[in-house]
């Protein structure tokens, strides 16, 4: 769908131990875009990797908020 610059395409992916091909939106570049899911898992990821790192700084992450 150029109009609106994304795609759809398929990939074969095991989710709660069953392998099937599930079907993605794709951008312009070719890139697949994240399913919400793994856009909270990968923001959630980010957080604690953020959290660790201030720690290692001596600086408590829960004291910022």
């Amino acid at each position: 769908m150029p109009e609106i610059g994304l795609g759809i395409g398929r990939e074969q992916v095991t989710y709660q131990a069953i392998t099937r091909e599930w079907l993605y939106w794709y951008d312009e570049l070719g890139q697949r875009l994240l399913t919400p899911e793994e856009r909270a898992r990968q923001a959630e990821q980010r957080a604690h990797r953020l959290a660790k790192e201030l720690r290692r700084r001596g600086i408590d992450p829960d004291s910022l908020l």
